[in-house]
């Protein structure tokens, strides 16, 4: 455990914008996106099965395709708002486009005539690609926007309190989200069919936008000083056309060049061959008259430098979510699996085979509300001191959850399977097997677990340990690595199903879930889980402690 002093809220009577006012509009905006992006994804698989006729390998690699499109444009966005145009302007535009998107989504449902037709699947590409560039622009800038609003500029400190509670919460409110989204847009997908069941979305998705607009005039709107990626590119070019400049550890007698309203004199040791970009070397030839650089990509500013730093530092830590998030992107084949088993709560309660992932957001929910009001500060009070679990213990939790959860899944499937063939369904792939939907309780709670604990901290990992000039591509780089997790799982994917059907076998993704091995599948992304967690214990160990944390509390810098 480590300690923080108590959280530092914005005193309104010193910044008469933003504060917890803000948050119930800027979270409804991106919970209702979430809600109808995770209520049209929920089910997708279905639609493009029954509708559109495609094979279920076909159908994944196409889900898996959009949503490593919808995690991957957050970080384009996320630049655009850190260097051009602003966090807000950001966020309303990506609210209009998932609006449009999901408006065409819907249109798919009710034009009359084959859905195998060229226009059918423009419109269904198109839509989704709209929902993707909306939620890059919502999901790219939403969460710091929200930070913004909490930590006032002028205040020194960012107190580990308040992030944490933020950042728990606001997982909350996108897993309260998910929740409805399973459950009843689900529901009315299952009972009152596509046409509904697309329309509801683009009802709340248009509440969301109105909720975040109608706030408009008490947020606090940053707008962005400098050019993200020219300056990382000036970072780039100038350490390589000053790398004949000799500098040690030990140099005391450097001069660096510092922005004005900047308290970092000079650049840290890590990396130490990027600090010749920001070395003076001839103040009358380097420097103009008003102290700013002659040739910005032959000397740039130590600010410039430490954000690069930040950027390269982080990636390895980084990398581990990518397998991580290949686990938990395996949602369209759990829902394969489901529509096979009892999912019979009680003799008329029957939980929709896209609804299954409402137990590891209900575990997700559980544990960051235990461990915000109940563990925080009972081991606070116990160490007469607030405590809290380190980010990088936490994501490290993460990934033993995450294997734990599909070495249980493989299991139930094993045993379902072998039930499928007993009972005669081995040539009946949607045949219910004698077997209840609560064997897949262990699997979808650790799954949860595995998202509260890693995702959760990583997200706070990354806004803590980048400047605050990139809190937008901090908030967005996770997403990055759920995007690539989804191109490398279709990868994954296509292989096995490759591999496996050589010599004439069936394949282990088959299309017939009972004569393939999915347990074959599941145990394999187990192992591969394993070595990431390797991976990320020296990852950890080699970033050494997280320089945010200084006498115990966040330092703004």
């Amino acid at each position: 455990m480590e300690t923080a002093s108590e959280p530092l809220l914005s005193n309104p009577n010193t910044n008469p914008k933003g504060g917890l006012r803000t948050m119930p509009f800027i979270i409804a905006n991106e919970a209702f996106e979430r809600v109808a992006s995770f209520g049209l994804s929920s089910n997708m698989i279905f639609y493009l099965k029954t509708e559109y006729n495609m094979e279920t390998t076909r159908a994944t690699n196409l889900l898996l395709i959009w949503s490593a499109a919808t995690n991957i444009l957050p970080v384009i966005g996320a630049v655009v708002a850190d260097s051009y145009v602003g966090r807000y302007p950001m966020i309303g535009f990506g609210s209009i486009a998932s609006l449009l998107g999901m408006v065409l989504l819907w249109l798919t449902t009710i034009f009359p005539g084959e859905k195998q037709t060229i226009y059918q699947y423009i419109l269904l590409y198109a839509s989704f690609g709209f929902m993707s560039i909306g939620a890059g622009g919502i999901r790219a800038s939403s969460i710091a926007f929200g930070a913004d609003q909490l930590i006032n500029k002028e205040d020194n400190f960012k107190k580990a309190g308040v992030l944490q509670s933020y950042f728990g919460w606001y997982n909350v409110a996108i897993t309260v989200s998910y929740i409805v989204a399973v459950t009843c847009i689900v529901y009315i997908q299952d009972h009152l069919g596509w046409t509904v069941g697309f329309g509801i979305p683009v009802v709340l998705m248009f509440l969301s936008a109105i909720s975040f607009f109608f706030a408009s005039p008490f947020y606090v709107k940053e707008k962005p000083n400098t050019n993200l990626l020219t300056g990382l590119a000036q970072v780039m070019v100038s350490s390589y056309r000053n790398r004949h400049i000799n500098i040690t550890s030990q140099a005391t007698d450097v001069a660096y060049h510092q922005r004005k309203e900047s308290n970092l004199l000079m650049p840290s040791d890590k990396l130490r061959f990027l600090n010749k970009a920001c070395i003076i070397r001839d103040p009358k030839q380097d420097l103009t008259r008003d102290g700013k650089a002659s040739n910005p990509w032959s000397l740039c500013m130590t600010d410039q430098v430490e954000e690069l730093k930040a950027l390269i530092k982080v990636i390895p830590i980084w990398s581990t979510g990518i397998i991580f998030s290949v686990n938990v992107s395996q949602l369209a084949l759990g829902a394969v699996q489901a529509n096979t088993i009892d999912r019979h709560i009680t003799r008329n309660l029957e939980i929709p085979a896209g609804s299954l992932g409402l137990f590891m957001m209900v575990a997700l929910s559980l544990w960051i509300a235990l461990y915000d009001r109940i563990i925080v500060p009972l081991a606070s009070k116990i160490r007469g001191q607030p405590s809290y679990l380190s980010t990088k213990l936490r994501m490290g939790i993460g990934i033993v959850f995450s294997i734990t959860s599909m070495v249980s899944w493989a299991i139930v499937e094993s045993i379902r399977r072998q039930l499928a063939i007993k009972e005669g369904f081995s040539d009946n792939p949607t045949g219910v097997v004698d077997m209840s939907v609560m064997w897949l309780l262990p699997h979808l709670m650790m799954d949860g677990l595995a998202e509260a604990f890693y995702t959760v901290a990583q997200n706070e990992f990354f806004y803590c340990e980048f400047p605050k000039s990139m809190s937008s591509i901090s908030s967005s780089l996770s997403g990055v690595g759920v995007s690539v997790a989804n191109l490398v799982a279709s990868a994954i994917l296509n292989g096995v199903d490759y591999v496996s059907k050589l010599e004439g076998k069936e394949s282990w993704v088959s299309n017939n879930i009972n004569k393939g091995h999915y347990d074959y599948y599941f145990l394999f992304l187990a192992g591969l889980c394993s070595a990431n967690f390797l991976y990320y214990l020296f990852c950890s160990k080699a970033y050494g402690p997280c320089k945010s944390v200084v006498n115990n509390v966040y330092i703004e810098k």
